[in-house]
């Protein structure tokens, strides 16, 4: 099915590529390598859902997105070609590099907990009633602010995807769009390992047959629970920004920050930046550090 997308978005894009390509200034030995590099863009963007549009693919965010994580196995050099050939398409459609407005404005990214509302959500989560529910709402807790697990990826998360691996529990994630291994944060470890123990091959968050797909799956049951009306209320976004924002407080490098993070490209970081005292909310500056960290 993701074969047919890329297919499909690439044959789209064809029908505006050539006057594009005519009306760039380009020598003639360029053409095929542009060609090649719009089909590569084309094939990547379809495959995340991307319209085949001259102006959302030749966005530049999407084509640092591109050079990043659609490119991550081939050559420094070969990345460092396609991104010109690109930026000069892209400078047709929106001008030069930031003086245009993205079709893509990124929403803000929800307040980090505080860590009084941290300690305030783990004492709601303990005083559920019910083994079941007190261990899916510490799950919320100690997977999403420890982890950073996405709703979908923590509804699908088994006990056994949690191990130890150097003294630290660490998350298997193996479904969804960013399959990687993300190492528990310190202070939730020892109740991440905890729960992983208890759901065993079974689910880690609302064990038992579910529709685990559901949009509000993670969120609904959140809203469901017994907790003080004053009080911080639980939400996946709010745990997995704290998971981000802790790392980004912390200088972890940026780009072992997008690894566990499941994040493609550092400039989306700046949305959990600005929540972040000291770190600039620049997605240029972001995407300097990643590059000056990435030499390293």
């Amino acid at each position: 099915m993701s074969g047919d997308r890329r297919r499909a978005g690439r044959t789209a894009a064809e029908s505006w590529q050539e006057p594009l390509l005519a009306a760039t200034a380009m020598a003639p030995r360029e053409l095929p390598r542009a060609r090649c590099v719009l089909a590569c863009l084309a094939g990547f963007a379809a495959g995340r859902g991307i319209p085949p549009s001259p102006e959302c693919l030749l966005d530049y965010d999407v084509i640092e997105a591109f050079c990043v994580a659609g490119c991550a196995g081939a050559a420094s050099s070969t990345r460092g070609t396609y991104r010109p050939v690109l930026y000069r398409l892209a400078g047709q459609v929106h001008g030069p590099a930031g003086c245009r407005a993205t079709p893509f404005p990124g929403a803000r990214a929800p307040a980090p907990y505080s860590p009084g509302e941290r300690a305030e959500l783990a004492a709601v989560a303990r005083a559920q009633r019910g083994p079941a529910k007190r261990a899916s709402a510490l799950a919320m807790v100690v997977f999403g602010i420890g982890a950073g697990l996405r709703p979908g990826e923590l509804a699908a998360l088994r006990g056994t995807q949690v191990t130890a691996r150097g003294g630290r529990a660490v998350v298997g994630v193996t479904g969804g769009p960013a399959p990687r291994t993300v190492p528990v944060a310190c202070r939730y470890a020892d109740r991440a390992a905890e729960l992983a123990r208890r759901a065993g091959d079974d689910y880690v968050f609302r064990p038992g047959p579910a529709d685990r797909a559901g949009k509000n799956f993670v969120n609904g049951f959140a809203g469901r629970l017994a907790a003080d009306p004053g009080g911080p209320l639980l939400s996946a976004g709010r745990c997995r920004a704290s998971f981000i924002c802790d790392h980004l407080a912390a200088g972890t490098p940026v780009p072992v920050l997008l690894a566990i993070a499941g994040i493609a490209e550092a400039g989306s970081l700046a949305r959990y930046a600005r929540h972040v005292p000291g770190i600039c909310p620049s997605k240029g500056a972001l995407r300097a550090r990643w590059r000056a960290e990435t030499r390293r």
